[in-house]
């Protein structure tokens, strides 16, 4: 991951809020003109590690979220197009130093701490049920997605780890967004068609060189079908145009040797209860399940699974609690390499995680415990057990 510049670029949610106070001001003083919208989240977690890893201890982590949306059709006249922007702030600790996994422990957690525009992409209407998007973008945010997931912490709950792991330095999806273009064509409520080409080169301004417009890296391309009703439902196949260094394999002169990061994924999610009654909990289920080429990264594939039930309790609408299962299983070249380390390899590195969320005033409290087994890929790897709490706090 491109390290973010420190000092001035502190700056950077400040100067988003204020363009977007200013471009907001006068619909605000029209009330029936609801062009623009602005809102802003801090998010700050405590996550430790108490039994297992690297050591004990906890560390501060913290994301600070400020999101733009427009309807440029209102407020511009530009019909059926929309505006999305939105920016970050990232501070403290690295819990994984401490547990020691190659997924991770917590989904705020970054390599490079700072400040970045994260999106900024405008979406056209074609018409026929069909959208065309452009700018900056976060690729998990459309694709290999899974709602009913989304209250876990452990980052492969949000994308698979195989293709979490690709590129130069990782895929367009949190901390660092890339240009892209995305095609949609259906309706995601019934049957849709989508594919995007990324810049391979995930880097955005707050990362050491900016945005990247050469296309040096390549592309990534990523083509997925779907549908919706009461079940959800999506296959998915992705590919970068240019090769990239083997993990293991080397050239006649010691180089890496070079090999084609490629895969695919299926994922469904549904409610299997309460929907008879909206006032009791609501239970939705999901499950994922990826692969890919395993000579460019450490995983040739994995799952998750999990559930997720809203509104636990009747009298306290905003409770949830989530329970999930994830595996990436490691590629033969990986297993090799630890091998050669002098290390006794795993097939896969295992989360279990469980955690519950409810909202008192205006902060959402969330708690969390989660087990990695043969974290690292080791297969002598003591049970790392792992501790949180999340705090959510809307600022506006």
């Amino acid at each position: 991951m491109q390290n973010a510049k420190p000092g001035s670029l502190k700056l950077l949610l400040a100067t988003l809020v204020l363009g977007a106070a200013a471009v907001a001001e006068p619909s605000a003083a029209r009330a029936a003109d609801p062009a623009w919208t602005l809102a802003a989240e801090y998010t700050a977690d405590v996550t430790g590690v108490v039994s297992g890893g690297v050591q004990s201890g906890s560390r501060y982590l913290d994301n600070l979220s400020v999101e733009l949306d427009g309807d440029l059709d209102q407020a511009l006249g530009w019909r059926g197009a929309r505006l999305h922007m939105s920016g970050l702030y990232n501070g403290g600790g690295e819990p994984n130093a401490l547990a020691g996994t190659l997924q991770g422990v917590d989904n705020i957690e970054v390599g490079a701490q700072g400040a970045r525009l994260f999106e900024a992409w405008i979406e056209q209407d074609l018409g026929g049920a069909a959208t065309l998007l452009a700018g900056l973008y976060d690729l998990n945010s459309e694709f290999y997605a899974t709602e009913a997931s989304g209250l876990l912490l452990a980052p492969p709950f949000g994308i698979g780890s195989e293709l979490a792991s690709t590129g130069p330095n990782g895929p367009a999806i949190f901390p660092s967004s890339s240009l892209a273009a995305r095609l949609r064509i259906g309706d995601m409520e019934t049957f849709y068609a989508q594919a995007a080409v990324v810049n391979a080169d995930a880097r955005t301004i707050g990362d050491h060189g900016g945005i990247d417009t050469s296309l040096d890296h390549g592309v990534l391309g990523i083509v997925e079908l779907g549908g919706g009703g009461p079940l959800h439902y999506a296959i998915g196949v992705w590919r970068y145009d240019q090769h990239q260094d083997d993990i293991r394999d080397l050239t006649p002169d010691g180089e890496p040797a070079k090999s084609l990061a490629r895969g695919a994924y299926a994922l469904a999610e549904g409610q299997v209860h309460g929907a008879a009654n909206p006032d009791g909990p609501q239970i939705d289920v999901f499950g994922r399940l990826g692969v890919s080429d395993g000579d460019t990264t450490d995983f040739e594939g994995g799952w998750q699974a999990g559930l997720l039930v809203r509104q636990v309790w009747a009298g306290r609408p905003d409770s949830q609690l989530s329970f999930g299962v994830h595996q990436g299983w490691l590629s033969d070249k990986a297993r090799a390499n630890l091998t050669d380390a002098g290390d006794a390899p795993a097939h896969y590195e295992e989360g279990l995680e469980l955690t519950y969320a409810d909202r008192i005033g205006r902060f959402t409290i969330q708690p969390d415990i989660q087990l990695i087994r043969y974290a690292g890929g080791l297969k002598g790897a003591e049970d790392v057990v792992v501790v949180g709490l999340r705090v959510i706090a809307p600022l506006f």
